[in-house]
């Protein structure tokens, strides 16, 4: 393992690219960089107190060993000196190339979590999904970044115990799925043997000696299978090289603690691979193979029909040979092999002489890897919210492991337990949005079945969107959740807008009557005129910013010149009865004048106890608003002082309250249990979910006889478990 890495040296590091890369130019440009890099670093030292320049000759030898080209072997050396040596992108674009510059500026390291907040995980989120965002614009800046982190992983000794913590629970989170994903399985091995090495030091120690003892007694018995295999190959004349692997320690770990097994009964510690020529010559050995000995039951996977999402292919298959010794066996062909070990890195290795363009090869690596396309799609599209790009990335891409197919033969990755809403929103949004049923393997499903590895989906869409709340329960992706949570609030958004419009024109008829006006004369004195005056567009934003209380309605009025300014005993007398009732057992009186008619404004909806005022309408008698009633707050000449009838007994009036909470099961049960406990009547109820912000309103119209009720009322429902507010409804 890594303690017994060698150390290199420029040199070690020329042998190696020269062996692919033989242009005097680029070999040139590779040590200019270097010598570059060993200028800018001069009397810089690591932690360990090695130079600085030993740092990035192991990034470019571990670049140079992936076979990478002579501008990622340049970017490699000079990957940290933009930050610790002053040094811009301009400067490099002009020493070097305007595409090495890039890529230097893309690798800018990360600023260090500092100590206060390294347990933040908001701040991790958004450090993390820099790194992300960088990788996803060019292969070669991930390639050097994994690079960069095996070595600091490496040397992590000379860190203190937090900060090895910390980088190798950042490795696990960040560099770990990358490189999974990318197929370089060396590198990715390497990372997590140290990360268990610095996080589970004592596990580390225990599979470390488990392997010392055992794995000379495991080797021999694999000795001794593979002559028994190849003496079985070798009359067939296929083709056949056989090979042994141990399992790393990390991997050894997560099978005893997350399927809670044993050394005993893990198989695959010691395992066999069987290279060959052919995909044919492979299953021509898998049959050879099964033959000769017995596999065991569930064990066999065809990784070549369908391909990991690294790009992995092999069969593997586990069998007990004759000495009840089990064992898995690989089987895959030389150019499988080798993506089994490099991953993208043999897809793309630098080719001295073909044309080089970086934009293809990232194009290409998109239709290879169909998670990378996700990946940068993902990354360009989620700009906002940084712990719901790192949740995204995780679960949907990195944690996708279920493969299933479109009718056409498309592979779509998706995390375990997807329905076909998550495979639907995988295809497109508009699939998703409009999604009415699926039909897999033939057979027609809802939404909800649990789809499996090697499904064939066919999804069923309807003529315009079909989403709805409930889908939120059956989705597993994040990708399809956040697009529902959007949807469903942009028509919540809708809805509220559409019954605002309605009441802030409710508001103004009732103005324009009071003032001797109908509906029908309203609408004609409503032109462009007055929506240019009042800063709208539409005659519907308008009424928005009335029932807003933006616009006092009687404000319109007066622009129109239809305010009726009679005076105001003239129009109380118009409101007196003519037979000369009085209204004395009315709850309202006007000061003075018992036998004027007076009701109760529905805007405010005031009850005894609230401060009042009365305003005097065109015929209708006296509207009673309570004082802080938005409605009359400008209003001078047509006010006049009211005040509760004592002799009258008080009866219960309507209220309208709403309550904000956050959602939660039984939440409207609660609060109506309680309105039971208090006695209170409730007319009306309804309740609006916010998928958005996962809260729930309200709205309801409950009778009560007083304002000392009513604050009763309100103070125990704010106790009701999430509610966080209430308050009183004015129109």
């Amino acid at each position: 393992m890594s303690e017994n890495i060698k150390e290199h040296t420029y040199e070690d590091v020329e042998n190696l690219f020269s062996q692919y890369i033989h242009n005097k130019n680029d070999v040139e440009l590779i040590r200019r960089a270097f010598n570059y890099a060993s200028i800018k670093h001069e009397g810089q030292f690591r932690k360990s107190g090695q130079p600085y320049i030993i740092h990035l000759i192991e990034v470019a030898y571990l670049c140079a060993s992936l076979n990478c080209g002579p501008v990622t072997l340049s970017a490699a050396f000079l990957h940290d000196t933009i930050e610790d040596c002053g040094v811009t992108q301009e400067d490099l674009s002009n020493e070097f190339t305007e595409e090495i510059a890039d890529i230097v500026f893309s690798l800018t390291k990360i600023k260090a979590l500092s100590h206060k907040r390294r347990h933040d995980k908001d701040f991790v989120a958004e450090g993390h999904r820099k790194i992300f965002l960088g990788m996803a614009k060019d292969i070669r800046v991930i390639v050097i970044k994994l690079c960069d982190r095996l070595h600091n992983m490496r040397t992590l000794d000379f860190q203190t115990p937090e900060k090895k913590k910390s980088i190798s629970r950042e490795t696990l989170d960040v560099y770990v799925p990358i490189a999974d994903r990318l197929g370089l399985n060396e590198i990715k091995g390497e990372l997590e043997d140290l990360c268990l090495k610095y996080l589970e030091p004592e596990s580390y120690q225990e599979i470390a000696e488990y392997l010392d003892k055992n794995i000379i007694y495991k080797q021999d018995s694999i000795k001794k299978l593979a002559k028994k295999i190849a003496d079985m190959l070798i009359p067939t004349k296929i083709p056949f090289e056989i090979k042994a692997r141990v399992k790393r320690p990390y991997s050894i770990w997560k099978k005893l603690n997350n399927k809670h097994l044993t050394f005993d009964t893990i198989y695959d510690i010691v395992a066999l691979r069987v290279i060959t020529k052919t995909e044919l010559n492979c299953y021509e050995i898998l049959g050879l193979i099964h033959s000769e000995f017995t596999p065991l039951s569930g064990r066999f996977k065809d990784y070549i029909a369908v391909p990991k999402p690294n790009m992995y292919q092999s069969l593997h298959t586990t069998i007990i040979d004759r000495n009840s010794t089990t064992i898995e066996i690989q089987i895959r062909t030389e150019k499988m092999d080798e993506v089994a070990e490099n991953g993208i890195a043999a897809h793309w290795r630098y080719k001295e002489g073909s044309k080089y363009d970086p934009k293809k090869e990232q194009q290409e690596i998109m239709e290879k890897l169909h998670w990378f396309s996700d990946f940068v799609a993902v990354s360009d599209k989620m700009n906002a919210d940084s712990k719901e790009y790192i949740d995204t990335l995780s679960h949907d891409i990195f944690g996708a492991n279920i493969y299933c197919f479109t009718p056409h033969g498309k592979v779509i990755e998706l995390p375990s337990g997807s329905t076909p809403i998550d495979f639907a929103f995988k295809i497109h949004s508009k699939v998703g949005t409009c999604a009415v049923g699926a039909i897999v393997n033939n057979t027609l499903v809802p939404l909800s079945k649990e789809l499996n590895t090697g499904d064939v989906v066919e999804i069923k869409t309807a003529s315009k969107p079909m989403i709805n709340e409930g889908w939120l329960k059956i989705a597993v992706t994040n990708t399809a959740k956040n697009f529902i949570r959007k949807y469903l609030a942009k028509i919540n958004a809708e809805f509220l807008r559409e019954t605002k419009i309605e009441k802030g024109r409710d508001t103004l008829i009732e103005i324009f009557k009071e003032n001797g006006y109908s509906a029908q004369q309203m609408n004609t004195y409503l032109t462009s005129d007055v929506l240019k005056y009042f800063s709208v567009d539409t005659i519907e934003e308008l009424f928005l910013l009335i029932e807003n209380k933006n616009i006092v309605p009687i404000d319109v009025i007066s622009y129109l010149g239809l305010r009726q300014e009679n005076n105001i005993d003239n129009l109380i007398k118009k409101s007196t009865s003519k037979r000369k009732l009085t209204f004395s057992k009315q709850a309202v009186l006007v000061k003075g004048t018992p036998n004027v008619l007076c009701t109760l404004s529905t805007c405010c909806s005031p009850i005894p106890g609230d401060e009042i005022i009365g305003y005097v309408s065109q015929g209708k008698g006296i509207k009673v608003h309570r004082k802080d009633c938005p409605n009359i707050l400008r209003e001078t000449k047509r006010l006049i002082d009211v005040e509760w009838n004592p002799n009258v007994e008080e009866s219960t009036a309507p209220v309208q309250l709403s309550i904000q909470a956050t959602d939660r099961d039984t939440l409207l049960v609660d609060v109506l249990n309680l309105l039971a406990q208090l006695k209170v009547t409730c007319g009306k109820i309804a309740a609006k979910y916010h998928p958005n912000t996962l809260t729930t309103t309200i709205s309801l119209t409950i009778s009560v006889k007083n304002i000392q009720k009513l604050r009763d009322v309100c103070n125990s429902l704010i106790n009701v478990p999430s509610v966080y507010k209430v308050e009183r409804v004015t129109h």
